[in-house]
């Protein structure tokens, strides 16, 4: 894995995998309700940490959502290397699909990637505490 790319072994792609996050996973808002993290910790002899990233059709057109997503993984991918190094010392995988929280277009015509980066070092921080 390259350290500031974002492969395809990295990325939730199997849809039971998202079930199972959405069923049994823990959900996290960060304070400022911009970003909501589902996450799922499991005991998995890969040691990875494999990411998704969703956004509802009622959150806006598909620019908008497009957009989200494009800022969303950036900052996750700029910031994966604490969370990937804590998998890997305490032998568990994690399963994490970041969505806006209340982030709409209505209320956020643009979406830039300062606003979001800190809320997804916070959702980082939180799920790389309980390894």
């Amino acid at each position: 894995m390259k350290k500031f790319g974002l492969s395809q072994q990295e990325r939730i792609k199997q849809s039971k995998e998202i079930e199972k996050v959405f069923s049994a996973g823990k959900v996290f808002f960060v304070p400022s309700k911009r970003i909501r993290a589902i996450y799922l910790l499991t005991k998995d002899p890969s040691c990875s940490v494999k990411v998704a990233f969703a956004v509802s059709k009622r959150a806006g057109n598909a620019v908008w959502r497009n957009r989200v997503k494009r800022v969303l993984r950036e900052a996750y991918r700029l910031n994966k290397t604490d969370i990937i190094e804590k998998a890997a010392s305490s032998g568990k995988s994690a399963l994490i699909v970041f969505s806006p929280g209340y982030l709409n277009q209505k209320k956020h015509k643009k979406i830039f990637f300062g606003d979001l980066v800190n809320d997804v070092k916070l959702v980082l921080l939180k799920v790389s505490e309980e390894f």
